[in-house]
């Protein structure tokens, strides 16, 4: 049940960081507080977003609290690496988001994968 924990804080936390970026790219600027507060009230799409990636946020972190009931540290907090991979993989297939596609980017992505990895990597006498 850890890992399922930790597995869906990942996937809720991504989700939460994808949506609060498309609202914020959305809504009016926080300089004209009186038009984002208008856009927040009439429950606009970007403003359902906003309290959807709330939401979201808050629900990572009762999944990550279950995570953390049942997972060593040393295996849990990795995992959080994960969503940076996700939300860029994901961030570069929506246009709206503006986000590039570097070489440079993909290459640390790769080392986050080995780290983890070299982290998961069953010792000797577990294999």
């Amino acid at each position: 049940m850890g890992w399922v924990g930790a597995l869906c804080s990942v996937l809720l936390v991504s989700a939460a960081q994808l949506l609060m970026k498309w609202a914020m790219i959305q809504l009016p600027t926080l300089e004209r507080p009186l038009d984002f507060a208008a856009a927040i009230l009439t429950f606009s799409p970007p403003a359902l977003a906003l309290l959807g990636g709330l939401l979201a946020y808050a629900l990572s972190m009762l999944c990550w609290l279950l995570a953390l009931k049942r997972m060593p540290l040393s295996r849990a907090y990795p995992l959080l690496s994960l969503s940076y991979l996700l939300v860029w993989g994901i961030a570069l297939l929506i246009p709206s988001l503006s986000e590039s596609f570097l070489w440079g980017k993909l290459a640390g992505g790769a080392l986050i994968l080995t780290g983890l990895l070299l982290i998961f990597w069953p010792d000797k006498k577990d294999r």
